[in-house]
């Protein structure tokens, strides 16, 4: 049986009809509080099972810099900060190492999604090259360390250490930093780095404490039970009956694994996801040595031109990302077009790729009603689309079963397994890949509040929806930038993101030093007229997202309303925002920004 399959024709409003059917039966009232957060008796799925706990004393001290965080948006901008001439910078990171996401996402399968010669942040710098075109987990955190140590950033890290308080200190214009190992210190300056993807959730379903059986969430992966490691052979699944729940990014990747060792597999499905075809290979060591100073920005700059609908000469990148605007919209005639021709070519474009997504669905798996339940029925940006050349297959293994709720979900937990569509499934082990908080407010994210002048909590100057100047910084809370994906440019490729957000907080702390000003902050006015940019080039994209099936993208099916359009992304992309913010730094005076 073949990979790929041609495209059939398609009725556009028969779609449509369908796109609406399958998002309606998805809605649901409570939106993200249908998630159970992780405290109380689930606090215990925020444990560290990699390292062990290490004593130290509490740090009553000061220094220059401290950055929160230890994944990528924390490493970059600690980059930055070095090569920009910063010595004195603290990092305090809740894991035991650096990595982020890639400390503590080690299922097996666990891989970057878009390509790891864009993904893995300040390769040329630190002189790596990934062995394949999608690296594994593994080599994604060994590059993690790779960066802390080639820029030295080990020096003063805090691991296995929670912020509990930021809070501003106007007499002597430094904050002080409280943590839950008792430390109380004070920096000039504070970047959080927290990162969107860091805190894991749980279904809200009821009986979910009741299971009596093994249970772990993905990202805190249980190998002492499974066996294995991050490349497979979870042999000690042979006689377990396993259940996994959610079928998004995580479930697609370990699902392969779980099923290839497992006595039986369950995956409880409620909405399925894109699977494209990935094609992962080695990396070819004859195009390494074509590859010329300022290759790795050049090719993330080509991948976000492409999958954010802009025009490029080449793909450099060449994978199912860049295919699902690029390839299809090329030669369309987009350029000739009214804004309404456009969004129609766009949806039809849209169609056939989905078409085809749905086509590749049929083709690989045997049974006809699996294959049917496995087919995705909204557009492809409506979900973080996903690659896999296991997946789908994985369905053919007679002891691996879909359980589709069509939309419902699972409906409860017992004591000896899992209750969908009406039948108890009897499990020894149940497996949570719900993924992570999203669109929960930052201070329950991050799990500190953080005060600025007048002790103003950053929540309740956000109670309204945030407010910042460019995404990075908030008037009232001095010397202070925030790394995260509200009012920023986004991309497929977050690392790009990150980038141009290091890069942008490194420029205005030089300019800050050069000019010997200890405080700076944000205008008020600055602030408000980033914020209206933000809302007014909103309107197209919440209107693309109130056709979508609930997702986090669309903050479970409840994209409407003031919040949304000031809390998401800035539309035109990163590399529109990138021009927005290199032209107000190069023109030099810094406007909306104050330096005392």
């Amino acid at each position: 049986m073949t990979d790929q399959a041609s495209t059939p024709t398609f009725d556009a409003e028969a779609l449509r009809a369908k796109y609406r059917e399958e998002r309606d039966k998805r809605l649901r009232s409570e939106g993200n509080a249908q998630y159970v957060g992780v405290t109380g008796e689930f606090a215990h799925f925020l444990e560290d099972p990699y390292v062990s706990p290490v004593v130290r004393e509490p740090r009553h001290d000061a220094v220059d810099v401290l950055v929160i965080g230890g994944g990528f948006a924390a490493l970059l901008t600690g980059a930055r900060l070095r090569e920009a001439g910063f010595e004195d910078i603290r990092f305090v990171e809740k894991g035991g190492d650096f990595g982020g996401t890639w400390y503590w996402n080690r299922y097996p399968g666990a891989a970057c999604d878009t390509e790891a010669y864009i993904y893995l942040p300040l390769l040329e710098e630190t002189g790596y090259v990934p062995s394949e075109k999608y690296a594994k987990a593994p080599e994604i955190l060994a590059h993690s360390r790779r960066i802390a140590e080639h820029y030295d950033l080990y020096r003063d890290a805090l691991f296995q250490t929670q912020i509990t308080e930021l809070r501003w200190h106007e007499q002597d214009e430094h904050w002080i930093v409280s943590t839950d190992r008792g430390d109380r210190f004070s920096a000039r300056f504070v970047c959080m780095a927290n990162g969107p993807l860091n805190r894991p959730k749980l279904p809200g379903v009821p009986g979910i404490e009741t299971f009596r059986g093994h249970r772990f969430h993905t990202s805190r992966w249980d190998y002492d039970y499974t066996g294995g490691n991050s490349y497979g052979n979870l042999h000690k699944l042979s006689d377990k009956r396993v259940g996994i729940i959610g079928t998004g990014a995580t479930a697609v990747q370990c699902v392969p694994h779980v099923g290839a060792t497992a006595g039986h597999l369950y995956v409880f499905q409620r909405t399925p996801s894109s699977i494209d075809v990935r094609a992962n290979r080695p990396t070819d060591p004859e195009w390494v040595s074509t590859l010329e100073p300022g290759w790795q920005r050049r090719r993330m700059e080509n991948f976000s031109t492409l999958t954010g609908g802009g025009y490029a000469e080449e793909d450099l990148v060449m994978d199912g990302w860049t295919e699902i605007i690029g390839k299809l919209l090329r030669g369309r005639g987009l350029a000739n077009q009214d804004m309404a021709g456009v969004m129609r070519t766009l949806e039809l474009a849209d169609f056939e790729k989905m078409e085809q997504i749905r086509a590749r669905a049929q083709a690989i798996v045997d049974d006809p009603d699996t294959a049917e339940a496995l087919k995705p029925y909204y557009r492809q940006f409506c979900k973080r689309p996903c690659f896999h050349d296991e997946y789908l297959q994985t369905y053919n293994r007679p002891n691996v079963s879909l359980v589709h709720t069509d939309g419902k979900g699972i409906e409860r937990i017992t004591e000896r397994g899992i209750v969908a569509n009406g039948v108890e499934y009897e499990l020894d082990c149940i497996i949570f890949a719900s993924g992570f908080e999203v669109g929960t407010p930052l201070e329950q994210r991050a799990g500190y509040e953080v005060y600025g002048e007048n002790g103003l909590a950053l929540s309740a100057k956000w109670k309204e929806g945030v407010s910042t100047l460019y995404g990075m910084q908030t008037a009232g809370f001095p010397n202070c930038f925030i790394i995260a994906l509200s009012q920023v440019g986004g991309s497929a490729n977050i690392p790009h993101v990150l980038d141009v957000q290091s890069r942008h907080i490194a420029d205005i702390m030089t300019h800050a030093r050069a000019i010997q000003s200890k405080r700076f902050d944000c205008t008020p006015e600055g602030e408000a007229a980033w914020v209206q940019q933000v809302v007014d080039a909103s309107v197209m994209s919440v209107q693309f997202l109130e056709a979508c099936t609930p997702g986090y993208y669309n903050n479970e099916g409840q994209p409407n309303g003031p919040m949304i359009r000031r809390n998401g992304a800035y539309a035109p992309g990163i590399m529109a925002f990138s021009r927005v913010v290199e032209a107000w730094r190069a023109e030099g005076s810094y406007t909306g920004v104050k330096f005392d």
